[in-house]
């Protein structure tokens, strides 16, 4: 199943299996507006907007945002937050890979955990270089999965492995470039720094993460068929019954949402 496919069927339940709240994103949004030191004009571009958790405070407080994504189900999620769509915000439905825009053309261009997901990821930040102003700010960030929620997910990638069989084998054997932002920015001699702009406790009980897996709200989920996916839940509920003593059981870790601050010169 392709990523424009996986992301419009996870759309309706995209916030609400995240561990992202509307409260932390209006701290974040203080965090990045104070980071970039943003005027009244300052304009801001996300790329991956998905349904806007990371920018919708940006949009109320009538900053100038462009949000594109390869999903239009995740887009009118979006959409539907708002009242109608306001003169400071412009949603596109398309590839990330080409941006369509001209030259220097945003302030701020932000990413969220989304660089991996480009098929190109050189030609990717060759676009985000391209369309940043002088002296923009690429701010490329991710919400760092709370441990607790890690661990309860690597327990399923052990059982969902099981099932896989010889296409998990021929993925592992797979020669996978890395993605290597730090030096790419370097090289087109920007400046950059690590910031961690919010920690947060997320608490959730393993039956409530359990059916965030049973709504196959992950790509990870997406991986094997409905009639393997079902008997991967059964086995999977089991061992959380065994292993945590109770689906009862809160679940509490802290999260972080992290930025790396590239500076162009």
């Amino acid at each position: 199943m392709g990523k424009s496919n996986y992301y419009n069927n996870i759309a309706p339940i995209y916030d609400q299996t995240r561990w992202m709240t509307e409260s932390v994103a209006e701290e974040v949004a203080d965090f990045i507006i104070a980071l970039v030191d943003a005027n009244p004009k300052t304009s801001f571009l996300e790329p991956g907007v998905g349904t806007g958790l990371n920018v919708l405070p940006l949009v109320r407080r009538g900053y100038s945002v462009t949000g594109i994504d390869i999903s239009q189900e995740m887009l009118n999620q979006f959409s539907q937050k708002l009242h109608k769509i306001p003169q400071n915000l412009k949603l596109i439905q398309t590839d990330a890979s080409q941006l369509p825009f001209s030259d220097a053309s945003f302030d701020v261009v932000l990413t969220v955990h989304m660089v991996h997901t480009v098929s190109n990821w050189k030609a990717f930040l060759d676009e985000i270089d391209r369309v940043l102003k002088p002296r923009g700010f690429y701010l490329n960030a991710q919400w760092i999965t709370p441990p607790a929620r890690m661990e309860f997910e690597r327990y399923f990638r052990a059982i969902l492995a099981k099932y896989e069989g010889v296409q998990i084998s021929q993925r592992n054997n797979a020669v996978i470039e890395e993605i290597n932002v730090e030096d790419y920015f370097h090289g087109k001699g920007y400046c950059s720094n690590y910031v961690i702009a919010k920690k947060w406790m997320v608490s959730n009980t393993v039956d409530q993460l359990i059916g965030f897996f049973k709504s196959r709200a992950y790509g990870l989920c997406w991986r094997v068929s409905d009639e393997i996916f079902y008997r991967i839940m059964e086995e999977f509920e089991e061992f959380c019954a065994d292993h945590y003593g109770s689906l009862a059981t809160e679940l509490s870790s802290e999260a972080k949402f992290e930025i790396w601050v590239y500076t162009a010169s």
